[in-house]
């Protein structure tokens, strides 16, 4: 056999494996997709029957606090660009468009956190300091972290739970790491917290 049929054989099946592969990528993301998708239509059927959710802030440039961090001074904290009060809006939006009754909305008092709530949920918001940010405190994150478990748990309202947070907290609670402005909807017994399906806007 000459080398150039030798070469053309090789090339043929180089190409037919990368078409192969290209088109086995292409499946399992169309098929992931369908996945991710059935898993947030079961997010949305869960809050209308009453379930919980743990939204991040939406977006916040930057990371952690600035060392001048003064609660309840927002000049002195991060706080959401216009793309995050827009997706703010969209959550609450997207809550009315679904016709989801919300029951409570509690929030961290960090002003990001609580611009996302107000914005999204105007008028309905309490702030709840079992979930504050823990970011640059990080022991105090286990007690932390049982006391919000606990106020979940013990939550019996009519409606959807909402929950404004941060990532250091919905990790905490669920080990998922959230993109700002996804919520996690969770349900919990027995102080146990599972994870319903996660909702990105």
């Amino acid at each position: 056999m000459s080398y150039r049929r030798i070469w053309l054989r090789t090339r043929s099946a180089g190409f037919k494996r990368a078409i192969a592969s290209a088109l086995f990528a292409l499946a399992a993301a169309f098929l992931g997709s369908h996945d991710i998708a059935r898993a947030d239509e079961a997010a949305w059927e869960h809050l209308k029957n009453g379930g919980i959710v743990l939204f991040r802030h939406t977006l916040a440039p930057g990371t952690g606090d600035p060392d001048n961090f003064t609660l309840g001074d927002c000049s002195t904290q991060r706080n959401l660009n216009e793309t995050g009060r827009q997706d703010a809006r969209k959550i609450g939006q997207a809550f009315r468009d679904r016709g989801i009754a919300v029951g409570d909305v509690l929030t961290s008092q960090w002003c990001r956190c609580v611009d996302t709530a107000e914005l999204a949920f105007p008028g309905q918001v309490t702030e709840q300091p079992a979930f504050n940010s823990f970011f640059q405190n990080r022991a105090k994150g286990p007690e932390q972290t049982d006391a919000a478990r606990d106020l979940l748990s013990n939550w019996s309202g009519e409606g959807a739970l909402v929950v404004v947070t941060h990532q250091v907290n919905i990790t905490a609670l669920t080990n998922i790491f959230p993109t700002s402005g996804e919520g996690i909807v969770i349900n919990i017994h027995d102080g146990e917290i599972g994870v319903v399906g996660r909702i990105q806007l």
